[in-house]
């Protein structure tokens, strides 16, 4: 039923657009007595078998939505419904911002891919907090967090500590997001110098918490294999507790779309189904090089079980869906944990 009609009548209207009416009407379906609960017999699939335990952590199941769907945890009550393991908010940063101008946001149809160069558009750090009060423990949160665009070098890891000290009571784990290529000036953030004193700095006010919250580390899959030994030896280093793999690209390789079409677009972040083996391959280097010395989440190109149970057996422990789940709609998510239980 959605891909046969309702993505069609979706995709006629603009991308942001209908994202914003797709929450809305999700908000309000929700509202409506037995809905929510109707939505829960249709996609969740519960069982054992399917739970997963890393960094302290026990997921229900393997499957989680990733970071960038919903940015100012709105709706991750609701979303929980459809059967995610696990919900990843953000990217949150310490003041609101609006991100890059419009049109940002564009469907790459031949291709199942978005480009996008939203530019961490969000409501900000209280914004977050005041929404996670509402958490009705349904399923696990991510906290996503970033730095605003306008903050100089010098107080980057700053943001990163507002964020980081203001979510830690609200979500079960954080990610540092330093490798969206649709902010202003991140070249810093990839520095291994500098990362490690990004990370450490956030391990030092994690420890003085009652609660230590895991943090990971969201890369790119541009990636060459220099950089992801120095992603393996940072990791050894800091110990910092697992890695995203990966964050969208800045290739634009391989594409079906026109030169003119990408030309018109302009510059933002690949997702979808053309970085799919990118991400793979990243995340196989990493568990093989490293001897999966520690856990990683496969997030990039996920449209079907396949291609899920392809980063599983790459090395990733956990998946992430976000382009695949606005392509197939809200029941990949229980086709891709049918999968996973069959291959148990």
């Amino acid at each position: 039923m959605y891909k046969l009609i309702i993505r069609p009548i979706f995709f006629l209207f603009d991308p942001e657009k209908i994202h914003y009416f797709t929450f809305s009407l999700i908000r309000v379906l929700c509202k409506i007595p037995l809905v929510s609960g109707i939505f829960r017999s249709i996609y969740q699939l519960n069982d054992k078998k399917l739970e997963r335990t890393l960094f302290g952590l026990t997921f229900k199941n393997p499957v989680g939505l990733a970071a960038g769907f919903d940015k100012n945890a709105v709706l991750y009550n609701e979303l929980a419904n459809f059967g995610f393991g696990f919900i990843e908010i953000g990217t949150v940063t310490p003041k609101g911002q609006l991100g890059n101008p419009k049109k940002r946001l564009f469907r790459l149809k031949n291709d199942q891919g978005i480009i996008n160069r939203m530019g961490f558009n969000n409501d900000g750090l209280q914004a977050a907090i005041k929404k996670l009060k509402e958490n009705k423990g349904k399923v696990i949160i991510g906290g996503n967090i970033g730095k605003n665009t306008q903050t100089l070098p010098e107080n980057y890891t700053a943001d990163y500590l507002e964020c980081f000290k203001g979510l830690h009571p609200y979500v079960d784990y954080f990610v540092l997001n330093v490798s969206c290529p649709n902010v202003g000036s991140h070249a810093k953030l990839n520095d291994k110098e500098y990362l490690v004193e990004l990370i450490t700095a956030c391990q030092k006010l994690n420890n003085k918490e009652n609660q230590q919250k895991p943090i990971l580390l969201k890369i790119a899959p541009d990636l060459n294999d220099v950089q992801l030994d120095e992603i393996i030896d940072l990791v050894a280093e800091t110990k910092i507790d697992g890695v995203i793999a990966s964050n969208t690209s800045t290739t634009r390789d391989n594409l079906k779309a026109s030169a003119e079409r990408l030309q018109q677009i302009g510059n933002g972040g690949v997702s979808g189904q053309p970085i799919k083996n990118q991400s793979t391959k990243v995340i196989e280097y990493l568990a093989k090089k490293s001897n999966k010395a520690f856990p990683i989440i496969g997030v990039g190109g996920i449209h079907s079980e396949d291609d899920a149970l392809e980063k599983l057996e790459a090395g990733a422990d956990l998946v992430q869906i976000y382009t695949g789940f606005i392509y197939e709609g809200p029941s990949l998510v229980k086709r891709i944990n049918k999968a996973i239980l069959k291959n148990t």
